[in-house]
């Protein structure tokens, strides 16, 4: 199950699409879909996690903690909305853009892709643009 929770104002507008793509996107890893959770949060929430379970002190536009089993996929996934808005304008794409690129994203390590390697992060953005390419919303 995909769960949208918000620690912000922010809010997604068509969950339903959202979580029927995120759905998909599992699915096409051959994975399964377990509980994953999506908290929205600022800056300032996600720099604190970052500080206290990861010891980074830098902001980020997503952190990801996998509890999944085996091929089942769980976990909670925290995404900074003002990171995202920042990427977009830093990227020139439109934030819906780039908040599908990072909802994939954290789905993507869950299915074992990495991003620390020149490499792993080539073949990372373009598993996320091959899933972002599966995004439908239902009219």
């Amino acid at each position: 199950m995909i769960n949208f929770n918000y620690e912000s104002t922010f809010t997604l507008d068509n969950e339903d699409s959202y979580a029927t793509w995120l759905s998909a996107v599992i699915v096409s890893e051959n994975k399964k879909e377990g509980e994953i959770n999506y908290i929205f949060c600022d800056d300032e929430y996600l720099h604190k996690i970052n500080l206290e379970y990861l010891n980074h002190d830098t902001l980020t536009d997503i952190i990801s903690f996998d509890y999944s089993v085996g091929n089942e996929l769980n976990g909670d996934i925290f995404i900074s909305i003002e990171r995202v808005q920042d990427n977009a304008n830093d990227f020139e794409v439109t934030f819906e853009q780039e908040l599908k690129r990072v909802l994939a994203h954290g789905i993507l390590h869950y299915c074992g892709y990495k991003d620390k390697s020149d490499s792993e992060s080539l073949l990372m953005r373009k598993k996320e643009d091959e899933k972002i390419l599966m995004f439908h919303v239902e009219h």
